[in-house]
Parts: C-alpha cells; sequence; structure tokens
C-alpha cells in the first residue's frame, strides 16, 4: 500500500511538472509533445556511461596541449581562472541536472528553451550548439592526423581523417547501450593519464624533487592582479562538456540516473583540471610552459618515464578520437531533436533498428569535409574564426539552458521543488548570477579579441536568419 501511495504521489508531481510546462510563451507545441517527438530512442545509459561521454568530450587537446597560452596569459595565477571557471561550471551543472533529470531529452537544452522561453531561445542553442559541436568534430580529426605523423609521417594526413571518420560513424551506429560502452573505456585512457600526472606532479612537489614555482618568476600575478581574467575565457571552454550530460538524458535509463551523471561528470572534471593546473604551475615555470613540448610531457620526462613522448603521443591521439566520438554522439541527437520538431529536414528524425539517427549522423560529420578545406586551402585565421565562433555555440547552451531554468523555478510549487529527481542548491538566483558571470565572460572575450568579437557577432546573426527563414515553415502543435 505504501509503495502505491509512493507511486501515487511521484506521479501526480510529474502531472504537475508537465500542467506547468504545458504552455510556455511563444511556445511552438506543449511540453509533452515536445518531447515525445523523441520517441525511438533506446533508454540504455547508466549514470557511468553518461558521464565518461561527457567527459570524454570535455576532455581534449585543449587541456592536453593547450594549457600553456592560458599560462602565458596570467602566469602562476591561472589557477584563480580555473577556480572561477569551475564554480561557473558548477552552477550551470546543477540547473542541467536540474531541468535534465526533470525532463530527459536529447534535444535537452533546446527543449528547454522552447518550453520556458521562447522558440527562437530554443533554435539558436540548438543550432549553434550543432554547428559548434559538429565543427570540432573535424578539428579533432584533423589534430588526430597530425598525431598519426609522429609515428608515420609518409602517409598523407587525408588518410588518417578518412580512416577515423569511419571507424567512428560505424561506431555511432551502434546501439546506444554498446555505444556508450565503447566511450567510457575510451575516455577512460584520458581520465587515468590525467590522474596519472596529477599524482606524479604532486609528488614531485611533496618530496622535494621539484622546488615549487608558484612565486619563482615574477610572483603569483607576474601580469598584474587582473591577468586572470584573461584567461577565464579559456578556462571557461575547458570545462565545456557537463552539458553532454543534457543531450545523453535522452536515452538514460532514468531520471536519477542523469542526476548521478550530472554529479560525477561535475567532480571528475573540477578534479581533473583544478588538479591538473595547480601541479602544472607548481612543477614549471610559466615562462617555460609550452615552449618546446607539452607541458604534461616535460612532466613525465622528469619522474624519467621510458617513451615519454610516444605516450604522451597516444594519449593525445586517444584524446582527440575520443572527444570526436562524443561529439559525433552529441551532435547527432542534437540534429535529431531539431527533425523530430520541426527545425531540421524531417528526414533526418529518421532512426536505424539499432535506435541510431544515421541520416543526422552523417550530416553531423560536414565538420569534417570543412576541417580540411579549411586546412589545406584557406588561411590559418578562417580556422580560428569558425573555432572562436563555436565557442559561442557551446556558451548558448549554458546561457538558455540558465535562462529556461529561472522560468522553469518560477513556475514551481515548494512541493514540486521538493520532489525533483535533483534539485540545484542555488535556485533560480544561481541561476541568474551564471548568466550574469557568463555573459561578463564571453564580453570580455569580445573586448579583448576582435576575432572573438566578429565570429560571435557572424555566428549570432547567422542563426537568427536562419530562424526568420526556417519559422514560417516549422511544424506547429
Amino acid at each position: 500500500m505504501k509503495e502505491g501511495d509512493e507511486w501515487l504521489r511521484k506521479s501526480q508531481v510529474e502531472l504537475s511538472l508537465c500542467a506547468a510546462a504545458a504552455f510556455c510563451y511563444k511556445c511552438r507545441m506543449p511540453r509533452q509533445d515536445e518531447i515525445a517527438a523523441e520517441k525511438g530512442l533506446h533508454h540504455q545509459l547508466h549514470a557511468g556511461q553518461m558521464a565518461l561521454i561527457a567527459v570524454g568530450g570535455s576532455i581534449g587537446t585543449g587541456l592536453l596541449l593547450g594549457t600553456a597560452p592560458a599560462m602565458h596569459l596570467a602566469g602562476p595565477a591561472v589557477i584563480l581562472s580555473f577556480a572561477f571557471a569551475a564554480f561557473v561550471s558548477w552552477i550551470a551543472a546543477m540547473a542541467l541536472g536540474e531541468l535534465s533529470s526533470a525532463h530527459p531529452a536529447a534535444g535537452s537544452f533546446g527543449v528547454y528553451g522552447d518550453m520556458y522561453l521562447n522558440d527562437w531561445a530554443g533554435f539558436i542553442a540548438r543550432a549553434g550548439y550543432w554547428a559548434a559541436i559538429a565543427i570540432s568534430i573535424g578539428a579533432e580529426l584533423v589534430a588526430s592526423a597530425t598525431y598519426m605523423a609522429f609515428w608515420v609521417p609518409k602517409i598523407p594526413a587525408l588518410f588518417w581523417v578518412v580512416v577515423f571518420s569511419i571507424f567512428l560513424l560505424l561506431v555511432n551506429l551502434w546501439d546506444v547501450g554498446r555505444y556508450g560502452r565503447f566511450e567510457f573505456w575510451f575516455a577512460m585512457i584520458k581520465v587515468v593519464m590525467i590522474a596519472a600526472f596529477v599524482l606524479l606532479g604532486a609528488g614531485l612537489l611533496v618530496t622535494g624533487r621539484v622546488a615549487p614555482q608558484y612565486t619563482t618568476q615574477g610572483g603569483f600575478f607576474p601580469r598584474g592582479v587582473l591577468a586572470p581574467m584573461l584567461a577565464i575565457t579559456f578556462a571557461i571552454y575547458t570545462f565545456g562538456g557537463v552539458e553532454f550530460v543534457a543531450v545523453a538524458s535522452g536515452e538514460s535509463r532514468s531520471a536519477q540516473e542523469v542526476a548521478k551523471a550530472v554529479r560525477i561528470t561535475f567532480i571528475m572534471l573540477t578534479l581533473l583540471y583544478m588538479g591538473a593546473i595547480i601541479v602544472l604551475a607548481g612543477v614549471m615555470p610559466w615562462t617555460r610552459a609550452g615552449v618546446t613540448e607539452s607541458p604534461f610531457v616535460s612532466v613525465f620526462r622528469t619522474v624519467r618515464i621510458p617513451g615519454a613522448a610516444h605516450l604522451m603521443n597516444f594519449v593525445v591521439l586517444s584524446a582527440a578520437l575520443s572527444g570526436a566520438n562524443a561529439a559525433f554522439y552529441i551532435s547527432s541527437r542534437m540534429l535529431f531533436s531539431m527533425a523530430r520538431t520541426g527545425w531540421a529536414p524531417a528526414r533526418l528524425g529518421q532512426l536505424n533498428a539499432a535506435g541510431s539517427p544515421n541520416l543526422a549522423l552523417l550530416a553531423s560529420s560536414y565538420g569534417i569535409v570543412v576541417a580540411l578545406v579549411l586546412e589545406k586551402w584557406a588561411p590559418g585565421v578562417a580556422f580560428e574564426y569558425i573555432l572562436r565562433g563555436a565557442f559561442l555555440g557551446m556558451m548558448l547552451s549554458w546561457l538558455v539552458s540558465l535562462a529556461a531554468h529561472v522560468s522553469f523555478r518560477r513556475r514551481l510549487t515548494t512541493e514540486m521543488i521538493a520532489n525533483l529527481p535533483m534539485r540545484s542548491p542555488l535556485g533560480a538566483a544561481g541561476s541568474v548570477l551564471g548568466l550574469a558571470l557568463i555573459s561578463a565572460a564571453v564580453l570580455k572575450g569580445w573586448w579583448d579579441s576582435r576575432v572573438n568579437l566578429i565570429s560571435g557577432v557572424a555566428l549570432l546573426v547567422g542563426l537568427t536568419l536562419a530562424y526568420l527563414f526556417i519559422r514560417p515553415h516549422a511544424r506547429k502543435a
């Protein structure tokens, strides 16, 4: 009897949530139709698999090879940049976790934008994020081909791009349970490597084999107390990936698994990133970071690990391929969701027998072609513009989610909030703060770089024009 009462109580809360979200300002369709449109996806992912998909997509060559530019901007004080990014990431993760556990959907933040804001917000969140993630696929595969040249320099990069593309496309055509198991272990290579780096570096500092470098080259703030602000954009970009869990929630086993996955993802990324940057700033003078090789290779050389260069090349290759694999999954689900809700051609919403959106997957591989074309024929600055524009595409997912979370919370009673599978400790106030901080970081990046400004504004204008063109043809409820 108690179990029946508990089931009835939870059902009533779920119905109340549905009613609260049923019709929103200028929404195209009610909540039930918005999520029911994704019918056909298989719900097989558990929390660990969702978390490792997110971690696999988040930890890329940016952390493993690109920490040096951030250190050159801020010196050892880059630690503060990452601490700030971790705080902002926590706010976004809690809001996303609350929304995705209440409304599991592959369209995630796009669906939340439709439900709680308006259809323009839902569209730019989905379309901007899809474009950004699809571009990152090409960037990671071009990087992978570059890493293979370390071992087999005579084989052209195009060969490896084609081989890796076919391999990852085939993996993504598996059923989601099998895909989740593969990416779990694939991403684990990066996790183990970074954990090993943190432990080895900490051991060097604690035992005195390396003198701490936090204040040896001009102090903790060698470029001034405001210098950490210059590296904030890089740090926040590094934490990008917590939103992957929200997308994967559309194929999760349960709302409880989603909530657990959000917590695991945030804890893993924070421990790995903060540990890595603290150790890196301690064992290596910031003036020498990345001058001749990856800072991570330098640490492995210090402890005299044989074949450090080969080990690091294997790790960065795995990191790039795992990142591309996760990006294939996320971008295909995002495009699938857009197709099912009328914002992309309906054929892209088709699923194969394994429950994978095969046509959406193939369409999302356009980033490979773009990356190859730019790599071969366009000036280097063209690729930089697209990647910087992609950064805003990823940040739109956070901004729309935080704004939607504020509206979501305003519609709930105290009882509804108490029965959510996951609750943000800061509530709506935390999301307002997160909105302000992320907006400030984006605007700061625009102020510091004309490239950021032009690419970001161009992306927003392009998405808005696409929205105005597609909206009259989108299916109505």
